[in-house]
């Protein structure tokens, strides 16, 4: 599960999130490039998320694993979650992917 397709530009900050699981085990992708005007407030959504901790444990039928990446100009992070993490943070950050990521197409 660890395909992302790379940035194919040089944006400052870059996020993309893949699910895959569920009953179909679909697998869905968004990803955001947002303008240099709004890095800071990207870059504060990455920050909050809890990148570090040991992940939950992602067994269970038909759950969802979600594989999150994000690039800032100071650091790049990649974390796979488990469904039963995404709250908070995490569930913040995925939200906004997902809302840009629709409003860029």
């Amino acid at each position: 599960m660890r395909e992302i397709d790379p940035p194919d530009d040089d944006a400052p900050v870059v996020v993309a999130v893949v699910r895959t699981g569920g009953i179909a085990g679909r697998r869905r992708q968004w990803r955001v490039a947002p303008d240099p005007a709004e890095a800071t407030d990207w870059i504060a959504l990455i920050d909050r998320c809890p990148w570090d901790e040991p992940p939950a444990d992602p067994r269970g039928a038909d759950r969802f694993v979600w594989l999150i990446r994000a690039r800032t100009p100071e650091v790049e992070h990649e974390r796979e979650v488990a469904d039963t993490e995404i709250e908070g943070a995490w569930k913040a950050l995925i939200a906004a992917v997902q809302e840009a990521h629709a409003h860029d197409r």
